[in-house]
């Protein structure tokens, strides 16, 4: 009995620990073969959390709140729109075009 017990705890662990790898694996391929798209997506995530936060503390209100991840949303519909035009990936101009929006927008939310 005690021996299934062990045996099915080994499995378990052996199956979470693949899986995670898997998901590390993908991550990193997908940093590897396209880190300006990367770069611009990481960003439009840190805004995102940070506009939810300055909602949560109420310095903001889901108006303003509302407005910011308009222009995120718009931005990342650029980002594919450009990456479509270059099978997949993005010119170091346009990641430059991207992160000033992305400054701007920036700009926005710790007001």
């Amino acid at each position: 009995m005690r021996k299934n017990v062990l045996r099915t705890i080994i499995t378990l662990t052996s199956v979470f620990l693949i899986g995670n790898t898997m998901n590390a694996m993908a991550e990193t391929l997908w940093e590897k073969t396209h880190p300006r798209r990367d770069q611009v997506n990481d960003r439009l995530e840190r805004q995102h959390y940070r506009i939810h936060q300055e909602v949560k503390e109420g310095d903001m209100t889901h108006a303003q709140a509302m407005r910011l991840h308009r222009a995120d949303h718009s931005v990342r519909r650029e980002e594919r729109l450009m990456a479509s035009q270059h099978k997949g990936h993005i010119t170091r101009r346009q990641q430059g075009i991207l992160n000033r929006q992305e400054n701007r927008i920036s700009r926005r939310i710790g007001q």
